[in-house]
């Protein structure tokens, strides 16, 4: 089975949330089970600078907006493995300073609807061999708004491969106006509410949740959520109308990466056979002398609450700041926070931390061995997301022996067990659950965990279930073959 992974983002070569992680992990994973995988990213500069050894293959045309491009096919391979990588190498569009989607100043690039429709009519021109290298797909698997266009301009082309379209977050929706339509030479009638018009603009994920042979999201739950008005971010209807193809499953983790046994970005390793309370103490040390906490006893024997994450409402940030004072008031314990965002939480949590000088870290910006650091480190791991497609550092926080305490949503809901008598009395209960998003119900449930974590046997307990959960790729990707199975390929694109 032949098959086209199309993203955006891979780490490690780039990455800006979670999409990176799974598009680092999940092809790795088909590729261990015998699914001839191939990865296919944008030629964004600063991807270019991390890769050494570098293959021109093939050029071909694609139209842009209003213009003609000539897209360079570049080969490499994934991440020190087998797996091929393909760049497209379209100067104009990919080869200068910034992120992937947002300029240097913070602001989108105002031609991502050319860049991202360029990218995905060269992934669908890839996909049928354009560059006859030999190698076509018998599925291309796209990811997110920056590759909704794929399905769209594979349909109703009798030789063109099938196509799974995977919804990572459905509050982006790579929306554009009727002028950039206009300008990419759509045909005329995608611009109807029945196909990518959505409320006035274009909506590339729209494109691909409707073209696509098959949709998947994140988590089951989420799969479910988005047919709802609640979480469905005005598309509910939509989705409700694509039931019959749509499925959620869960991400996985890559334990090549975040494992506590042999992670290198640690103090100490620690297992669930090894000392791993020893180990846990030994990374909560290091961190507090990195960020100028105390290091004594006393301080290390307290509670450490962490958050890694986006400043954003999404995420719950602003519940945190109004949790924060009163946890402060009432416990003696210490929390550090790693994330950017909007600009006036970051401002919010920088002057909080000068409130709290010897019990609050506030880091703005993100570091990867930071980010590790700290789940090894905490006790507790804060995740009160208003929505949460699948979510990965709660995952992450089991596998490092750190409770999480989340809001029942989305991927959050389908990992963390809540420490219920019932859940614990069945050695099942991983976490700890609030039903509202508010900081009332957020509260009670830290209040809930902060009174458990004094009873160390029991808190032990928790930490060997949590610790005992595979989250890994090897579950997840075994549902992806069994989806990419499910299609009939057997007379497409060979």
């Amino acid at each position: 089975m032949r098959v086209l992974f199309a993203a955006s983002e891979a780490y490690p070569l780039i990455k800006t949330g979670g999409l990176g992680d799974v598009i680092h992990g999940l092809p790795m994973a088909l590729n261990n089970k015998g699914v001839d995988v191939r990865l296919v990213l944008p030629a964004y500069r600063s991807l270019m600078n991390k890769i050494e050894s570098l293959q021109i293959i093939g050029r071909f045309e694609v139209a842009g907006a209003n213009r003609t491009h000539m897209v360079q096919v570049i080969e490499s391979r994934f991440n020190g493995t087998g797996i091929p990588l393909l760049l497209i190498d379209v100067p104009e569009l990919f080869d200068r300073d910034g992120g992937p989607y947002l300029h240097l100043d913070g602001h989108d690039w105002p031609d991502n609807a050319e860049r991202f429709s360029v990218f995905s009519r060269a992934v669908a021109e890839l996909s049928m061999d354009v560059i006859n290298s030999g190698w076509s797909a018998d599925i291309v698997h796209c990811h997110d708004w920056q590759t909704g266009l794929v399905p769209a301009f594979l349909q109703n082309i009798p030789s063109a491969p099938k196509s799974i379209f995977t919804i990572h977050n459905l509050a982006y929706a790579g929306l554009f106006n009727y002028e950039s339509f206009a300008s990419l030479g759509f045909p005329p009638e995608w611009w109807s509410p029945e196909l990518i018009e959505f409320y006035d603009s274009m909506s590339m994920l729209k494109a691909g949740i409707l073209f696509a042979d098959e949709v998947t999201t994140v988590s089951p739950r989420y799969a479910y959520e988005i047919t709802t008005p609640e979480f469905g971010h005005g598309m509910d209807g939509v989705l409700r109308s694509v039931e019959h193809k749509l499925v959620g499953i869960l991400n996985g983790i890559d334990h090549d990466t975040w494992d506590p046994q042999s992670d290198v970005t640690l103090a100490q390793n620690y297992s669930i056979n090894s000392d791993y309370v020893a180990g846990k103490r030994a990374n909560k040390k290091a961190l507090f002398a990195e960020l100028g906490l105390s290091t004594d006893k006393t301080s290390l024997e307290k509670p450490l609450l962490g958050f890694v994450g986006r400043l954003v409402e999404q995420k719950g940030i602003d519940l945190i700041l109004e949790l924060i004072p009163q946890l402060m008031r009432r416990h003696d314990l210490n929390i550090v926070i790693l994330g950017s965002g909007h600009e006036h939480y970051e401002i919010e949590l920088t002057e909080m931390m000068g409130h709290y000088p010897e019990n609050l870290s506030v880091e703005i910006g993100y570091s990867e061995r930071r980010a590790h650091l700290i789940e090894a480190a905490a006790d507790l791991f804060l995740m009160p997301s208003r929505f949460e497609p699948c979510g990965l550092n709660q995952l992450y926080s089991l596998c490092y022996g750190t409770l999480p305490i989340v809001h029942y949503a989305g991927g959050l809901a389908d990992s963390v067990v809540d420490a219920t008598v019932e859940n614990i009395d069945t050695r099942q209960a991983t976490g700890f659950h609030f039903y509202t998003p508010d900081v009332d119900a957020f509260y009670g449930a830290v209040e809930r965990a902060l009174k458990m974590f004094q009873d160390k046997r029991l808190w032990n307990q928790l930490i060997e279930t949590a610790m005992a959960q595979d989250f890994s790729w090897e579950h997840s990707s075994e549902d992806y073959i069994s989806l990419y199975n499910s299609l009939d390929i057997s007379t497409d694109a060979n």
